[in-house]
């Protein structure tokens, strides 16, 4: 079992920054990668990146270059560090993880980007 909760959202404007953080609490050993996912009003949930146990990660196109996925093992937490956003970067951000048998979700933070 891994609880996940996100943290670190709000409100910023247009080109600012943001830092989310997902500390993760459980069954550890078991997780095999994790990831920020996002979903606005009215569209789908799309992946924005992942980072795997060995520590290699891979970000969506439309945020590579500007989204950075990072972790802190020492505190079990995740973070997505959030460059030049803007106001389509608006949605609700949520944190996973996979394990062979299992896929957790946090309950999500809201970022909202205004112009």
């Amino acid at each position: 079992q891994v609880q996940l909760v996100e943290s670190g959202g709000g409100l910023v404007q247009a080109g600012g920054s943001l830092r989310l953080s997902c500390a993760a609490s459980g069954s550890m050993f078991s997780i095999n990668a994790m990831g920020w996912y996002r979903q606005a009003p009215g569209k789908q949930r799309e992946l924005v990146a992942t980072i795997t146990r060995g520590g290699s990660t891979n970000y969506a196109d439309s945020m590579k270059g500007r989204f950075t996925i990072s972790r802190d093992n020492a505190k079990n937490t995740v973070y997505l560090q959030m460059n030049s956003l803007k106001p389509e970067d608006t949605a609700v951000y949520y944190c996973n993880a996979v394990s062979w048998r299992n896929n957790y979700w946090g309950r999500g933070t809201q970022v909202t980007v205004s112009s």
